[in-house]
C-alpha cells in the first residue's frame, strides 16, 4: 500500500513539474490579451473625447437655437395685425 502511495505521488509530482514548465504558449496568449485590452483602452478613450466634444457641440447648437426662438418670440409680440 506504502509502495502504491509512493509511485501515486511522484507520478503526480512528476506531471505537476511537466505541466508548470510548459508556459511559453499560455505566456504567448496572455501578451495577445493585453495587447488587446491596450487597444481596446486607447479606443475607449478616443470615443469618450468624441463625446465631449459632441456633447460641447450640442450644447452650443442648444444656445443657439434658444436664442433663435427668443428673437421669433420677440417678433411675435411686437406684431399686431
Amino acid at each position: 500500500m506504502n509502495k502504491l502511495q509512493v509511485v501515486l505521488g511522484t507520478i503526480v509530482l512528476g506531471a505537476a513539474l511537466v505541466g508548470c514548465s510548459n508556459t511559453d504558449a499560455l505566456q504567448k496568449q496572455v501578451d495577445a490579451l493585453s495587447a488587446k485590452v491596450d487597444t481596446l483602452a486607447s479606443d475607449v478613450e478616443g470615443l469618450k473625447a468624441d463625446h465631449a466634444k459632441l456633447a460641447n457641440d450640442v450644447a452650443v447648437a442648444k444656445s443657439e437655437a434658444d436664442r433663435a426662438n427668443q428673437r421669433l418670440d420677440n417678433l411675435s409680440v411686437k406684431y399686431k395685425k
